[in-house]
């Protein structure tokens, strides 16, 4: 097991941890996050991760592509919330509908975080000191981020945190795959296996409406293993909203991988454990081209599997609880674990 380090420009640092197998997992301290995961196949080497080659990438064409994603993953409707009997105004952002997506505006994902190497471990240690009153959320919040490549090809996130004052905490990574290694190409022929017998409705402006549904009868449906396909090639409404996937699944508790992405030809899987309650799946619906003509990323490319509490937590009942106290300490494990 061997971790290297190298310059990624502006002021960014890239790790990468290469285990036994030749298997090789990627990040930077920019915004804690994943920039490639490489498989060596009998195919030859794939990389089955969406990333840049350089931290510009992720400043200028998306911020949030493989990013630590905090303080609050998805949306806070109007960017409101009530701890405690105080009522909170955080940053929101007009792109989203003066909602605040993903703790809002140059939130965890623009940050250069503290890194620890642990080679001993096979782990980097990402640290990062959220001040009071950033983007408008209360307490001082200490989090730490670790990325663990085992030799059993698992690549494990732990996240932790403490405040020093009531605030909300729900982080998630926002990593995309697309298992063929061709990022040119869309993710309509994977397969995906889910255990989820519920999703959660989505308005037109993707805030959540309170509605749990059940996936019987629905293209939500991926407690078989289906094609991604099937949130495309339909008319139902909750799909033709977002042009696909952009929804929380309530996940069951199994010992069993809770979810399971197939390539197209079956040839690299990937199995997701977490011990988060909720999924965010989002299927790359990046829209039209930019009026400016400046670049993005192709659409349908890829597909995030965003562990967390299920946004929407703050405001209805049974989507879980992101308040987080002094005294308390945060702590969440998902496993990405390849095979091949």
């Amino acid at each position: 097991m061997t971790i290297s380090v190298q310059d990624f420009g502006n002021g960014a640092t890239l790790y990468t941890i290469t285990n036994k197998h030749n298997v090789s997992l990627s990040a930077t301290d920019l915004g804690a996050r994943i920039v490639k995961w490489l498989v060596p196949t009998a195919e030859g080497e794939k990389n089955i991760v969406l990333g840049f080659d350089n931290a510009t990438g992720y400043q200028t064409i998306d911020t949030y592509l493989g990013s630590t994603i905090g303080r609050v993953a998805g949306r806070i409707s109007n960017g409101q919330f009530e701890i405690d009997g105080t009522d909170y105004q955080v940053e929101t952002q007009a792109s989203q509908n003066n909602h605040t997506l993903h703790g809002g505006p140059e939130s965890f994902e623009t940050k250069i975080w503290k890194t620890d190497v642990n080679e001993a471990q096979n782990q980097l240690v990402f640290s990062y000191h959220s001040p009071d009153g950033e983007n408008g959320f209360p307490g001082n919040l200490e989090v730490q981020v670790t990325y663990t490549l085992t030799d059993d090809n698992e690549w494990v996130i732990d996240y932790q945190a403490t405040t020093d004052n009531a605030t909300l905490f729900n982080p998630t990574n926002h990593v995309y795959f697309n298992l063929t290694g061709n990022h040119e190409e869309t993710i309509h022929e994977h397969t995906l296996q889910l255990a989820s017998d519920m999703f959660a409705v989505i308005n037109e402006d993707v805030t959540v409406t309170g509605e749990k549904r059940a996936v019987d009868g629905t293209p939500f449906d991926f407690r078989q293993a289906s094609k991604l396909a099937q949130i495309y090639d339909t008319n139902y409404e909750q799909n033709v909203l977002v042009g696909g996937l952009d929804h929380p699944f309530f996940l069951e508790k199994t010992t069993e991988p809770q979810a399971v992405l197939t390539s197209p030809s079956g040839d690299i899987k990937v199995e997701m454990h977490t011990d988060e309650d909720a999924v965010v799946i989002f299927s790359a619906n990046f829209g039209p081209d930019k009026e400016d003509g400046s670049e993005k990323i192709t659409n349908f490319t890829g597909i995030t599997l965003e562990t967390q509490a299920a946004p929407g937590a703050i405001e209805f009942d049974g989507f879980g609880d992101i308040v987080l106290r002094p005294g308390q300490t945060y702590r969440s494990q998902t496993g990405f674990k390849v095979i091949y």
